[in-house]
């Protein structure tokens, strides 16, 4: 596991929850509840638990697309979501030309270049510019959704279950990408993962686990007892 020693993101890519519900349609009972946690350092930080136990409905919180029914959420201010299902946000038809859309500013054709070039080879894509999207195996289109994330510069990374649909193979090679971008001390990133993959957690510099719309305290995952 990679060791990040105090290292500390600006307070503009913390996030914090407190004293967070959240119920659906005015429902009296909350589905999310009493959520209290802040995320301040960068790494892989996991979240495990059943389907139908609140992880979807908590990194939606996270992003913005729910607000919740009581409590304060401070969320970082470049936000990235990585979905499940890369053919859910992929947009244009070609490597270079999705990434290109998520470039955030006015930049020169050559920068442009050298951002989509750097981005595509961090995520093992290198030479796809002009390769077509629908020539992407499910694998390499998960790559590039994270290409996506990288290019416009995020520091903060929500991924929800982002290798459900992928063989063990390119599961392995999607959190080995991972692992290797967030131990970049140059540029400092947090991975907010959701997963049900117990398997996956070894991957994690901390873990928590959802059970019934709660979070556990976060931990090491070798002190982690799910049950």
């Amino acid at each position: 596991m990679y060791n990040y020693g105090k290292l500390k993101k600006n307070e503009s890519d913390q996030l914090i929850f407190q004293d967070v519900n959240f119920s659906w349609h005015e429902k009296k009972d909350f589905f999310i509840k009493n959520c209290s946690f802040s995320i301040s350092e960068p790494g892989l930080w996991m979240l495990v638990g059943e389907n139908g136990c609140g992880k979807s409905t908590l990194l939606k919180l996270i992003k913005g697309i729910l607000q919740p029914t009581q409590g304060y959420i401070k969320r970082p201010s470049n936000l990235s979501l990585v979905f499940q299902n890369p053919d859910h946000q992929i947009l244009m038809p070609t490597c270079g030309s999705e990434l290109i859309l998520n470039i955030k500013g006015d930049f020169s054709k050559k920068v442009i270049n050298n951002k989509v070039n750097e981005s595509l080879e961090s995520v093992g894509l290198k030479g796809f510019w002009k390769r077509p999207i629908h020539t992407l195996s499910g694998g390499q289109k998960q790559r590039l959704a994270i290409a996506s994330a990288l290019v416009s510069k995020s520091s903060f990374i929500l991924m929800d279950e982002p290798t459900a649909l992928l063989d063990k193979l390119s599961r392995k090679k999607i959190l080995d990408i991972i692992k290797t971008l967030i131990q970049n001390k140059t540029h400092l990133k947090t991975v907010f993962w959701i997963t049900h993959r117990l398997d996956e957690l070894v991957y994690a510099d901390k873990v928590s686990v959802m059970k019934m719309g709660k979070l556990s305290s976060w931990q090491d995952p070798i002190y982690l007892k799910y049950n």
